[in-house]
């Protein structure tokens, strides 16, 4: 994630949002949550802009790296080898349709507590440290996109991802989808790009273990001056208990709880939203706002003159 404002995001992702520092070199620090088993699931870099640099995931083992790489070349889209990152080794860079660049790894730096960090119970990867909103995990990231049915295609040839919920408005085109490589509702998301920019984040979501946890985030984020977009309620889409904001750089943040929902049915068919449907708001009724649709970034100037994506 970059960020023009590197020590207000940095303290905003510490002190306030609850992650840990693994390490940092000259222009990055590497984070994670408490429960996040790999060295870093967030790199935090200083830049001029904002929005994501790259989506890394780890495939299943080095031949599943090996068939996905091939796969991707033969599509066209391939970057090329990296040397790989601090948490992780050799990457396979690629593009999506609308931009945004992708890393497939296998190699990995398995996080090992520092001393005073070992947690009590031995299968948690750190002890819960019960600073700020303190989430467990990373869940999932969401992406503008331009052209949603042209991502919808790519992510299943590409990745192998499975469709587990869309949105599909009157005039034909999709207004999102959500994606899984494994029995989670999604791992990603993309929402379709309004301003017919490519490449603009929309934002990255860490789970807690329970709703409570959300509404203990919205009270630390108020306290702390953190800029609240919408929430808490509950998603009727993938049934999220969320809460959304922009950490002080602009990037939209969530908090959320997935309750134990999975996808567990080998065969589960796409579920499909009208735009009817999706107008009646969220699950309790309450209705999505504006910046939701508008606000990414980076930053880019609309037609009415006013920044998409600089609403603190």
């Amino acid at each position: 994630m970059f960020t023009n404002r590197f020590e207000e995001s940095l303290d905003f992702f510490v002190d306030v949002y609850g992650l840990t520092e693994s390490g940092r070199d000259a222009d990055s620090v590497y984070l994670r949550a408490f429960d996040d088993y790999e060295f870093h699931s967030l790199k935090l870099t200083r830049s001029k802009t904002t929005g994501v640099g790259h989506v890394a995931y780890r495939t299943s083992s080095k031949a599943a790296l090996d068939r996905r790489v091939a796969a991707i070349e033969a599509m066209g889209c391939g970057i090329g080898w990296t040397e790989g990152d601090m948490g992780h080794g050799p990457a396979y860079r690629f593009r999506d349709p609308d931009g945004h660049v992708f890393e497939l790894y296998w190699e990995t730096v398995v996080f090992e507590p520092p001393s005073g960090e070992a947690p009590a119970i031995k299968n948690i990867a750190q002890r819960y440290h019960g600073r700020g909103a303190c989430p467990r995990r990373l869940d999932h990231v969401n992406l503008l996109a331009v052209d949603v049915r042209a991502i919808k295609a790519f992510m299943v040839e590409a990745l192998g991802s499975r469709v587990t919920e869309e949105i599909l408005l009157d005039n034909g085109r999709l207004g999102g989808c959500w994606f899984t490589v494994n029995n989670k509702g999604y791992d990603i998301a993309y929402a379709e790009e309004h301003t017919g920019t490519p490449g603009r984040f929309h934002h990255v979501t860490y789970v807690t273990d329970q709703r409570e946890d959300v509404l203990r985030a919205a009270d630390i984020f108020l306290e702390n001056g953190i800029h609240i977009e919408t929430g808490p309620h509950k998603h009727a889409i993938q049934q999220t208990f969320f809460l959304y904001v922009y950490e002080p750089a602009g990037n939209r943040v969530e908090i959320a709880n997935a309750g134990a929902r999975l996808i567990l049915r080998p065969d589960w068919p796409t579920i499909t939203w009208t735009e009817a449907e999706r107008k009646k708001g969220q699950a309790w009724g309450l209705k999505t706002i504006e910046s939701f649709h508008t606000h990414g970034t980076p930053p880019i100037e609309n037609a009415g003159g006013h920044h998409s994506g600089d609403e603190r």
